[in-house]
């Protein structure tokens, strides 16, 4: 039976699905974790790649003081209350004018949790462009412009690569439509999906506390955490349950990831893929030893979910996540 919950759950995470955040199997130093609340102890900023049938992208002027007349993509910081979603919108109308849809998720970019950007591939819906005889405090107007002849000067110059990654996504799809999961969550943590594979098997590790499960880790506020970015928060669960120094770590990016909102739940759960490797793997066709009882390798047996996993490993097909 466990296996079959451990297969249900690798199954929801791999199709971009959130799930229940019940408690956390790798802590911070400071403990209890601090619960988490938009700007008091974290900030979430969201912004939108608007791309139009003509392949042109929406572009906002800045009316803010320092970077007044610049030209920049909608973007801007989530309100208390919000869903990512609801902020998403309400930017782009607040300084665009426009409503959109947002298509997928294109990365997600972090300085530890204080600042946490949410990149999304998003289309317009209805609305009216704004107009220089509408400026505010919010923007002075919006345009759409070719992607190759942006207007200058930008206010910095991540627009050029955010544009390029959603032109790319949009002519062939690097991973699944993946959209934020409305679930509570009180912390800022992440859900592994730790890795290892030898020929065409793959292992998962598996947290033991109640029921087996993925294992959760959750990001604090030491400043080795903050310096190190929301990453330090996979090496501590790891470093837990396994010797690292004869093993590589990589964190190949985000599966999906939950937040709600609402009722002051502001944490996020990041559901990430990772891969764990010997630096010399010679014929080592196990997975490194796990030391202690909370944690141990399961072997993913089902054909499908299997070749499913190999597959976004190999294509490196999630959601990148960047410092």
């Amino acid at each position: 039976m466990a296996s079959e919950d451990l297969a249900l759950e690798l199954a929801a995470v791999l199709g971009g699905r959130g799930l229940c955040v019940q408690s956390c199997d790798s802590e911070p130093a400071e403990k209890p974790p601090a619960p988490v609340r938009l700007r008091r102890n974290v900030c979430y900023v969201v912004l939108a790649v608007c791309l139009n049938e003509q392949d042109e992208v929406l572009l906002i002027q800045e009316a803010k003081k320092e970077c007044h007349g610049s030209w920049y993509l909608p973007a801007g910081r989530m309100e208390p209350g919000e869903t990512i979603v609801e902020a998403l919108q309400r930017e782009v109308k607040e300084e665009a004018g426009l409503h959109c849809e947002p298509l997928t998720l294109l990365s997600v970019e972090e300085r530890g949790l204080s600042w946490i950007r949410f990149v999304f591939l998003a289309r317009p819906t209805g609305g009216v462009l704004k107009t220089s005889k509408e400026a505010d405090a919010e923007s002075l107007q919006a345009g759409w412009y070719p992607r190759t002849s942006l207007p200058t000067p930008l206010r910095a110059l991540d627009v050029l690569p955010l544009v390029e990654l959603a032109a790319q996504y949009r002519q062939q799809a690097r991973h699944p439509l993946v959209l934020p999961q409305e679930l509570p969550c009180s912390l800022v943590c992440q859900r592994l999906v730790a890795t290892f594979t030898s020929v065409q098997t793959v292992w998962v590790l598996v947290g033991t506390a109640g029921m087996p499960h993925l294992p959760i880790t959750a990001c604090g506020f030491t400043p080795m955490e903050q310096r190190g970015g929301i990453k330090m928060a996979i090496l501590r669960l790891l470093q837990e349950c396994l010797t690292l120094h004869h093993l590589t770590v990589e964190t190949k990016g985000l599966l999906g990831l939950q937040h709600l909102g609402k009722d002051h739940t502001d944490g996020i759960c990041l559901n990430v893929l990772v891969t764990v490797a010997f630096r010399n793997p010679g014929i080592q066709n196990e997975p490194p030893k796990v030391r202690g009882e909370n944690f141990f390798w399961w072997k993913v047996m089902g054909e499908d979910l299997q070749s499913q996993l190999l597959q976004r490993l190999r294509e490196s097909s999630v959601i990148p996540l960047n410092r």
